[in-house]
């Protein structure tokens, strides 16, 4: 009885015994897939991290001065207006073709990770609108009375297209449109058989859009500076008497910009400075005369040296948001006192090109 109980009791420890070791062989494989696959998310962590890093640099500015060629092969450059247009043209080439490429509609990370450049590219965006409404509406018309350009109507509606579709249509293919329809009128531009594309280089037609950029430079100007919090009083109503406003507002409040917006209001206003460098240079080639008759060259070059300051390489890598006087840089700040100066320089200018 007694060597069938110790039979049956080695048996069962046995079989006890292969199975823990079964067991144990288990769990060991499974440790080492739970490795593999820890590794290999990390892996794929840090490669994504590199490419976002990559993705977030800012493009170089870049010379419009270049000589544009038409179909013939002649150089155009001097053709008035074709500056201008192929700023635009460049400028949104860029804003697609970067490092990559347009990511404020991204879906797939890394570019639905990030933010700054996608505030960039806002910024730009804002300035290619507003100078594709003054080109269709001033500068390619004679008077109030002349019929628009049909490409720059096409191409002012195709880059104020929703700017984060990502398919059916996608943001890209909208604006890829819109630069279409820009090279038609600058090849219109060049060519002396066509006279159906104008750019007229007046005063009064550098004014109207040197007036759009003093309203964006005058908010970006606000927006930057209440990084810190400041109390203001309301001047909305200031100047008239008789003046009116739909509904009430407090005579002072306080203007703070949230401190997750700060890094967006920074970027934004970096993007739309790089934008206006290119546009003012050149506007300074196709208004020469008009500059040079007003004796405002000076005066314009002191604004494209102002928002050139915007452009330096930020050697931080996040936005400091210190106080005014406090032991950390406020970049916010910085900007504003850029965009700031540039906006007082543009009201000056405004003023000198409206004297006879």
């Amino acid at each position: 009885m007694f060597k069938r109980i110790r039979q049956r009791w080695q048996n069962t420890s046995s079989a006890l015994l292969e199975e823990g070791r079964e067991l144990g062989a288990d769990i060991t494989e499974d440790r080492h897939w739970l490795k593999a696959a820890f590794w290999l998310v990390l892996a794929l962590f840090i490669a994504l991290f590199c490419v976002g890093l990559y993705w977030s640099s800012e493009p170089a500015m870049f010379p419009v001065q270049a000589p544009v060629v038409d179909a013939s092969g002649n150089t155009a450059a001097r053709v008035t207006g074709v500056a201008t247009t192929s700023a635009m043209i460049q400028v949104t080439e860029t804003l697609l073709n970067k490092r990559g490429g347009y990511l404020t509609n991204d879906l797939m990370p890394p570019g639905v990770w990030l933010d700054n450049i996608p505030n960039w590219e806002y910024g730009v965006l804002v300035q290619v609108r507003d100078l594709a409404r003054v080109m269709r509406e001033s500068y390619s018309r004679s008077q109030s009375q002349s019929v628009e350009d049909s490409a720059l109507k096409d191409a002012e509606a195709q880059f104020n297209f929703n700017r984060d579709s990502w398919i059916l249509p996608s943001t890209e293919d909208e604006y890829r449109r819109g630069i279409a329809y820009l090279h038609d009128y600058r090849n219109r531009l060049v060519d002396a058989d066509e006279q159906n594309a104008q750019f007229y280089a007046r005063a009064d037609n550098l004014r109207f859009w040197l007036g759009t950029v003093e309203t964006r430079l005058g908010s970006l100007s606000q927006k930057l500076s209440a990084s810190v919090g400041q109390r203001r009083l309301n001047v909305d109503l200031a100047g008239e008497k008789a003046a009116r406003q739909s509904t009430a507002t407090p005579g002072e409040f306080e203007v703070k910009t949230p401190w997750n917006e700060v890094d967006d209001v920074f970027y934004e206003a970096r993007g739309a400075a790089w934008a206006l460098v290119h546009f003012l240079r050149a506007a300074e080639i196709d208004f020469a005369d008009v500059l040079a008759d007003k004796n405002a060259r000076v005066s314009f070059e002191q604004i494209i040296r102002e928002l050139e300051g915007t452009q330096a390489s930020l050697r931080s890598p996040i936005i400091l948001n210190g106080g005014g006087f406090g032991m950390l840089a406020n970049h916010s700040l910085v900007m504003a006192n850029y965009i700031s100066r540039a906006n007082a320089a543009l009201i000056d200018l405004r003023e000198l090109l409206a004297r006879g």
